[in-house]
C-alpha cells in the first residue's frame, strides 16, 4: 500500500463513521497496525464500489444480491486473483459480523459472503543448494566493509525462517550465543506472539563474526545496522537480497527475503519429515493450514521421483 493510498484511506474514513468504529474495534483485539490498515484498505474499496452501486457506503440494508455483485465486480471488472478477492471478501465478512452485533446489518448476512474457489496451492519457490551456496558466497564478498553483516543477515534468514520484519526488529539482547547452542527471541512477531527459535552452528558462527566487528554495542542496540549506524529497514534488506541474488546470477526464480523463509521451511520438512507442528512453531504460524503448504511436492521433485521409478526402463 502506498503512502498516498494510506492518506486517502484516512481521509475517506472520516466520511465513513462505521469504518472508523470498526478499526477501533480491531485495535482492541491485539491486531497489528499493519493488519488494521489492511482491513481498512480492503473495506475502503468496498465503500467506493458501494457508493457507485448502492448509492451509499453504509452496511445497513446490505443484501445477498449486493454481496454477489461485489464479488463479481472484484473478479470480472477488477480481474483480481482468487487470493486477493477472498482477502477482500473476508475483510468485508468480518465487518458484517461486527455490524450484525451492532444491529446495523441483517442477521445471517455474513454467511452469504461466498469465497472464490482456489486451485491447489503449489509449493512456494525455494532456492536449491547450488543457489544457496552462490547467494552466501556473494554476500561474503559484499563491498564497503559489509561482507560479515550481509553474510550474517542471509544466514539468519536461511537458518531460522524469520520474516524480514522480525529480522529488522531484533535487538542484540535478543540473541544468545553459546559454544554449542544458541537461540533468538522473536518478540511481538506476527499475531503479537513471542517465540524462541534455535540457532544452528552456521548462523551462530556468522553472527559471532559479525558482532565482533561492532563497537560500542549495548543491550538495546539493533542487531543489524546500516553503514550510518541505524537499524536496517525492511526495504534495505529487501534491496540487499535482490542485489546479492543478481551478483550470484540466480535467474531461475525471483529472490526476496521471503524466498529464504520458504527455503528454510522446505528444507526443514525434507530433513524432518512429518514435523509440521514443529515447523509451524518455528515459523510463527497460528494455523497449521498455513504451514501445510510446505507438505505439497513441487513439480521438479515429482518429476525426479518418476524418473527413479523401477518402471522407467523403456527410454
Amino acid at each position: 500500500m502506498t503512502l498516498r493510498e494510506i492518506q486517502q484511506q484516512g481521509s475517506e474514513s472520516k466520511k465513513t463513521p462505521w469504518l472508523s468504529d470498526f478499526k477501533k474495534r480491531l485495535a482492541t483485539q491485539g491486531l497489528s497496525e499493519t493488519t488494521i490498515r489492511g482491513y481498512g484498505y480492503d473495506l475502503q474499496i468496498f465503500c467506493e464500489w458501494s457508493q457507485d452501486f448502492r448509492n451509499t457506503v453504509e452496511l445497513a440494508g446490505l443484501t445477498e444480491t449486493d454481496l454477489n455483485a461485489y464479488r463479481r465486480f472484484l473478479l470480472k471488472e477488477k480481474n483480481l486473483k482468487a487470493n486477493t478477492v477472498n482477502r477482500r471478501l473476508l475483510s468485508l465478512k468480518k465487518a458484517i459480523t461486527w455490524g450484525t452485533k451492532k444491529g446495523q446489518v441483517t442477521e445471517g448476512m455474513a454467511g452469504s459472503v461466498r469465497l472464490v474457489p482456489k486451485g491447489e496451492k503449489r509449493l512456494p519457490k525455494a532456492l536449491n543448494l547450488k543457489e544457496v551456496h552462490a547467494l552466501l558466497r556473494a554476500s561474503g564478498l559484499s563491498p564497503h566493509g559489509q561482507a560479515k553483516r550481509n553474510y550474517a543477515v542471509v544466514q539468519m534468514l536461511l537458518q531460522t525462517g524469520l520474516r524480514v520484519s522480525e529480522i529488522v526488529a531484533l535487538k542484540a539482547s535478543d540473541v544468545t550465543l553459546l559454544e554449542r547452542s544458541g537461540d533468538v527471541a522473536v518478540r511481538l512477531g506476527k499475531g503479537e506472539k513471542d517465540r524462541t527459535v534455535p540457532l544452528n552452528a552456521s548462523v551462530r558462527r556468522a553472527l559471532k563474526d559479525y558482532l565482533a566487528t561492532r563497537d560500542g554495542m549495548v543491550k538495546g542496540s539493533p542487531l543489524f545496522e546500516s553503514e550510518r549506524a541505524e537499524p536496517l529497514s525492511v526495504r534495505s534488506i529487501q534491496y540487499m537480497i535482490s542485489e546479492l541474488s543478481r551478483r550470484a546470477n540466480i535467474t531461475r526464480i525471483p529472490v526476496s527475503p521471503h524466498t529464504l523463509r520458504h527455503t528454510f521451511a522446505v528444507n526443514y520438512l525434507q530433513d524432518n519429515q512429518g514435523k509440521v507442528v514443529e515447523l509451524a512453531s518455528l515459523l510463527g504460524h497460528e494455523s497449521l493450514d498455513t504451514t501445510a503448504i510446505y507438505c505439497r511436492p513441487d513439480d521438479e521433485r515429482l518429476a525426479d521421483d518418476l524418473e527413479k521409478s523401477q518402471l522407467n526402463v523403456y527410454d
